[in-house]
């Protein structure tokens, strides 16, 4: 055990190391391209006003664009205050042309793969004549995500990581056919090792076991030869968008989701990544809160879906394994109608913003109460909008962050946004035992949200993500019930932000609202 410990801190020390040489080399490429113009500024007066020209076309082409202003403010600023490293930010982090080539790679994917879930028009039907209100937002849900709404499943919320982790793996150890986990961040360390220990397990009796990760999230937990180390198992490993020494337009587009799928039958979702601290084993910023859902049943087909999306369109060189029949198929099911669920998948290459619209839809369906959890608040002006009417018509809206931040400097930007959200009603809590890395929302006992989406830019605009909308469930009363609890663990600090002293930013917070969007 001492060894493998040893050899896994190796292995982290060496992403870690991978990390930095690949971030000092883009670094050193943008500071040389802006370099070159400069210098070449200071000799050709002509190419000056070439770079003006185009930085002012840029801008009108920017302001142009079918996206909110709050994305669009931050581009305008820097390439107007500094043309030549505004121009080079966004031709190489901002334009994101390079997602042409993989927006259709998904389209070809989503073609065969989403085309073979039900429609489930008469569940549909059944949810708008008994819950209008949410039926409304299924309905958006399935014509642009294409995930239908399912009944009959057997679902269950936890509040504790760690009881679904533990829940995870007893399904994991009946598994017969099939294991696909896809993770943001897996750190190979106990909770790892113990599930690799389990999967290896599996592999030998013959099941097929997948594992998906985003490099960027583990980058600094595992070396890149973690994936041979599980396909030397049996595991089959792929790693979503590998952080490469050098500009990469696609590079800011991250997989967020966390999905485990067994045998198309049992499948799990929730906010938790593969380390240690979402289950409380180490404790960097305090306790660590965080959930999840167990979906067994049909519904967990939408998982599967979401899984083998990322599965097939992250590279061309892939082999590609797309055979909906062999994975997308309902299966006979007892009559247990415990209302709506509706797993679904968003993506930043198709333009819209599924994560984003079903937070703003429940804050504007909401009658009597809305509440959200999330470790990070970065919004735009839109949601602003939403989370203040909402409380101007009466509604009671809640928002709980963590007490202990896990980066400093978003944890100030964070709580910038309190006193516009404060003075219009909205009531604000910070987690006082840690860090909150769950991320729901709750509404009127009827409806909730669970899943990988954050309130910030990176969730809702930049990043893979996956949620799961419920309806008429018991388990939105065990998610509300579960709020109630964290309220009494949490130190409301509303009044704080409501004072006059509070109305105005400070300059740190200024600057960093201004460039939210680019972090």
């Amino acid at each position: 055990m001492n060894k493998e410990t040893l050899e896994a801190r190796k292995k982290r020390h060496n992403g870690v190391k991978r990390l930095v040489f690949c971030g000092i080399s883009i670094i050193l490429q943008v500071a040389t391209f802006v370099s070159i113009l400069t210098n070449l500024n200071e000799y050709a007066s002509l190419i000056n006003i070439a770079i003006k020209i185009l930085a002012v076309f840029l801008v009108l082409f920017i302001y142009s664009k079918n996206i909110t202003s709050t994305m669009k403010t931050p581009w305008i600023i820097i390439i107007l205050i500094a043309p030549v490293l505004g121009v080079t930010l966004y031709f190489l982090t901002g334009l994101n042309s390079s997602t042409k080539k993989m927006k259709k790679r998904y389209e070809k994917i989503d073609s065969i793969l989403l085309s073979a879930l039900p429609e489930n028009h008469n569940i549909k039907n059944e949810l708008n004549e008994e819950l209008k209100r949410a039926g409304n937002i299924s309905e958006y849900i399935s014509r642009y995500s294409q995930y239908p709404v399912y009944y009959n499943n057997n679902l269950k919320y936890f509040s504790d990581a760690s009881e679904a982790l533990a829940a995870q793996m007893d399904d994991i150890s009946r598994a017969e056919k099939y294991i696909f986990m896809e993770y943001h961040a897996i750190d190979n360390k106990q909770t790892w090792m113990r599930l690799q220990n389990l999967l290896e397990k599996k592999v030998k009796e013959g099941v097929d076991v997948r594992v998906f990760y985003d490099d960027l999230g583990s980058i600094g937990f595992v070396n890149f030869d973690f994936v041979k180390q599980l396909e030397k198992v049996g595991i089959r490993c792929r790693v979503f968008n590998p952080f490469m020494p050098f500009v990469n337009m696609f590079l800011n587009n991250r997989d967020h989701r966390k999905i485990t799928v067994i045998d198309g039958k049992v499948g799990y979702t929730g906010g938790y990544n593969l380390a240690d601290e979402y289950f409380n084993i180490t404790h960097p910023y305090g306790m660590w809160k965080d959930t999840g859902i167990r979906i067994e049943g049909n519904a967990v087909m939408s998982l599967t879906a979401a899984f083998l999306e990322m599965w097939n369109a992250v590279k061309d060189s892939d082999i590609d394994d797309i055979h909906p029949e062999n994975y997308l198929v309902p299966f006979y099911q007892e009559e247990r109608h415990d209302g709506y669920i509706q797993p679904y998948a968003d993506s930043p290459v198709n333009g819209e913003q599924i994560g984003e619209s079903v937070y703003i839809s429940i804050l504007n369906k909401a009658e009597n109460y809305c509440w959200f959890i999330t470790p990070y608040l970065i919004i735009t002006d839109e949601m602003i909008n939403a989370f203040c009417l909402a409380a101007k018509r009466g509604v009671d809206v809640r928002l709980i962050t963590p007490g202990i931040p896990d980066k400093k400097i978003i944890y100030r930007l964070t709580r910038s946004y309190y006193g516009t959200l404060a003075r219009c009603g909205v009531r604000i809590y910070e987690w006082s035992p840690g860090f909150c890395h769950a991320k729901m929302c709750v509404a009127d006992d009827i409806m909730a949200t669970c899943g990988t989406i954050n309130l910030d830019y990176r969730s809702l605009y930049h990043h893979f993500e996956n949620g799961c909308f419920m309806a008429g469930c018991e388990a939105v009363k065990d998610i509300r019930d579960d709020f109630v609890k964290t309220f009494d663990e949490c130190r409301e600090v509303t009044e704080n932000y409501c004072n006059s002293s509070g109305k105005r930013l400070k300059l740190g917070q200024m600057i960093l609202r201004t460039i939210a969007e680019l972090l």
